[in-house]
This record gives structure tokens, C-alpha cells and sequence, in this order.
């Protein structure tokens, strides 16, 4: 029951929450799963020249290390449920380091790709399995609140990272490849000081796996899977790939001011994610999950009209601060849903909803851009973000919000 007595106790839990160590361990996680691409992009080039590589080949860099996701997920999030989150984590992150640090002595590009795909395979379950125990250890707009900030940490990532890859590339283009060893400890937090419920499984494999299908076919968790993988073509097709075209064929700005006006987004992301919390108290997740659909389509739309450079900033930052509302709250939305023992299950098929996402995008973005030119992939980006306003409202309008699990 909602009431006078139960406000002032929620509002000093909410508090306290930044004070859970816990919380601290997860954001180490967060921070680990996001690593493992954007810090090493900036050396690239110097790869090449050392290595022998060509441009049609250095992806494979990043290939081989998300390839593992895509077969990999599924099933550390099936284990994770029967067998606890430490017991994939723990090598997961083990793996993650020792890996991707090897990659740092590796002097042949066979075998840097090689040691790539062994490094994704220990990220595999980070990406899910991060938000996964915060699900498990919080509910309401504790969980919303949490979710935000881990939301923010990883935007902050995203931006910082590729300055410090490139930062440690001038020296040599090797350094970067390092930075997986300064992970290593993660690994121990998680073993030592992570307190977390574990999932208590005792039915046979068939059971579970009968029961997740059941869920999964919930229209609202579909619902969520479809939003997050349109999330995930919009970021990766029209404003990762097509907005810097855009600022460089239309405006003439030079790498770095893009860098710089793409760091802007996620900057906002980071800032408005981090007042999830008090926004859940106010609006439903739902609501904001619409709201934020609505600032895509508005930031693409502005993108494509923008008559002067100085102005770029703008669409970003709307964009920026639709993610802010968009991500996390479809995260929560999802925690709602997933029972504590079927959770590592659900948030694996919305990381493959994501990874789908990533790869359809730059795809369709392109066949908008090879029929109508430059702006047809925002104006197309806009019409499906606009579009999912209504369709957020519909699918996941019956999700009762602030339901624990």
C-alpha cells in the first residue's frame, strides 16, 4: 500500500544507496564490459603499419572479439541461473584480463586476432550479467536508481575510454592493449566483496528452459526486446555511423571536433542517467522509455536540418539525454519481469536483442543512405523513433511499475 509512512522509508533507502559497496563492485564490471573495444580503436592505424594489416582486415579486431557474444550469451546466462552469477563471472573476468592483456605481446596479427576472440569470450557474459545482479539486489526505485548509475558509469566509459587509448598510443600502439591487466582485480572484488543472492534452481534444465520460453513470450518482454534492439539501430545506424559522415561531409569539422561532439552524448546519457532515481519516483518507466524514443527522433530530425556547425552540439545532446531516459529504463522494466531465478536467462536474450541491434543498424542505415543520400538516415531513424513512441505506450503500458521480482 502507497501511504504517508511508507514515502519517508523509501527516500532514506533510496539515499543509502550510494553507499552500498556492492553497488561500487558492479560499476568495476560495467566499466570491465565496455573496455574491450572503444580503448583499443584509437591505435588502430598504428596496428596496421606494425602488423602488416590493412584496412580491409583490422576489423576483425573487433569481430573476433564480439563474435564470442553472439554464441556465448545465451549460455553463461542459462549457467549463471542454474549455477549462481560468481561461478560465470569470476573466470569471466579472469579471462577478460589475462586475455586481452596477452594481446599486448602478441607481434603477429594472427595471433592478436586469435587472442581477441579468447578476450570476448571472457566478455561474453559481462554485459548482461552486470545488470543482471543489480536486478537481483535491489527493487523499486532503488533498482531504477541503480540501473541509472550504472547506466551513467558506462556512458562515462564510452567517452573517457578512447581518450585514454589514444593518449597511450602515441607511445606505442601496444599500450592500449595492455589496460585489461588493470581489470584483474575486478575479478577478486566480485569473488571477495560482492554480496549477492545467488538463484536457488532445483528443477530439472527441461523445466527451466520451458519456463523461460513461457515468459519470454510475455508480449511485454517482447515488447522491451523490440525497443531495445530499435534503441540499439538507431545509436549504432544513424548517429555512431552516419552522424560523424555527416558533421565531416556537410561541415568540414576536423576528427577531432567530432570526437568531441560524440563524447558530448554520451556525457548527457551519464548526467541524466544518474537522476533516474528521483524521476522514478515521479513518472513510470514506461513513460520515460516513450519520452526518450520522442528525443531520438528529435535529435535525428535536428541533425539532418541543422544549418550551422555551431549548432551540432544540439542534436547530441538530445539524443544524449533520450538514452539517458531510454536504457535504463527498459533495463528496469525487464528486471520487473525476470523472476530472481530466471533473470541471467532474460537479460542474455536482451543482449543478443542488443548485439542484433549494433549489427542491423549500420545495414539499414546504409540501404537508407545508398537510396536517398546523406539524410535519409536520420529522417529514417526519426520516422522509426517517432513511431516507437506510440508503440512503447502500447506494448509495455500493462507493466505495473516498482514490482519487485
Amino acid at each position: 500500500m502507497e501511504g504517508p509512512a511508507r514515502q519517508p522509508a523509501e527516500e532514506a533507502s533510496y539515499r543509502t544507496l550510494l553507499r552500498d559497496a556492492n553497488l561500487y563492485v558492479i560499476f568495476s564490471v560495467t566499466l570491465t564490459a565496455v573496455l574491450g573495444v572503444s580503448s583499443i580503436t584509437p591505435a588502430f592505424p598504428k596496428v596496421m603499419r606494425a602488423l602488416d594489416a590493412g584496412p580491409e582486415t583490422i576489423g576483425l579486431l573487433i569481430t573476433a572479439f564480439t563474435l564470442p557474444g553472439l554464441l556465448l550469451t545465451p549460455l553463461l546466462g542459462v549457467l549463471a541461473d542454474r549455477f549462481g552469477r560468481k561461478i560465470v563471472l569470476v573466470p569471466s573476468l579472469l579471462l577478460f584480463a589475462l586475455a586481452g592483456t596477452a594481446c599486448a605481446f602478441a607481434r603477429d596479427f594472427g595471433l592478436l586476432v586469435g587472442l581477441r576472440f579468447i578476450q570476448g569470450m571472457g566478455a561474453a557474459a559481462l554485459g548482461s550479467l552486470n545488470v543482471t545482479v543489480i536486478g537481483d539486489l535491489y527493487s523499486g526505485t532503488r533498482r531504477a536508481a541503480a540501473l541509472g548509475y550504472n547506466a551513467s558509469v558506462l556512458s562515462v566509459g564510452t567517452a573517457t575510454y578512447p581518450a585514454i587509448g589514444g593518449a597511450l598510443a602515441t607511445f606505442a600502439w601496444f599500450y592500449p592493449f595492455a589496460l585489461p591487466l588493470l581489470t584483474l582485480p575486478t575479478a577478486f572484488l566480485v569473488l571477495f566483496a560482492l554480496d549477492n543472492p545467488e538463484p536457488e534452481n532445483e528443477q530439472s534444465l527441461r523445466d527451466y528452459l520451458a519456463h523461460v520460453v513461457e515468459i519470454l513470450r510475455d508480449r511485454r518482454v517482447v515488447g522491451i526486446l523490440i525497443a531495445s534492439m530499435v534503441t540499439f539501430v538507431l545509436l549504432y545506424g544513424s548517429y555512431l555511423t552516419y552522424f560523424p559522415l555527416l558533421m565531416d561531409a556537410g561541415f568540414g569539422l576536423s576528427s577531432l571536433f567530432i570526437g568531441l561532439i560524440l563524447s558530448s552524448m554520451s556525457l548527457t546519457t551519464a548526467i541524466t542517467s544518474a537522476q533516474l532515481g528521483r524521476l522514478a519516483r515521479r513518472f513510470r518507466p514506461q513513460s520515460m522509455v516513450a519520452v526518450g524514443f520522442g528525443l531520438y527522433g528529435a535529435g535525428l530530425l535536428t541533425m539532418a536540418l541543422v544549418p550551422d556547425a555551431w549548432m551540432l552540439l544540439l542534436p547530441a545532446v538530445l539524443f544524449g539525454v533520450g538514452h539517458g531516459l531510454n536504457f535504463p529504463n527498459l533495463q528496469t522494466l525487464l528486471a520487473e519481469l525476470a523472476p530472481l531465478e530466471y533473470r541471467g536467462a532474460f537479460f542474455s536474450v536482451n543482449g543478443l536483442a542488443l548485439r542484433g541491434g549494433q549489427t542491423a543498424g549500420p545495414l539499414l542505415m546504409g540501404l537508407l543512405y545508398a537510396v536517398g543520400g546523406l539524410g535519409a538516415p536520420f529522417y529514417g531513424g526519426a520516422l522509426l523513433a517517432l513511431l516507437m513512441v506510440p508503440a512503447a505506450l502500447m506494448l509495455l503500458g500493462s507493466l505495473r511499475p516498482g514490482a519487485s521480482a
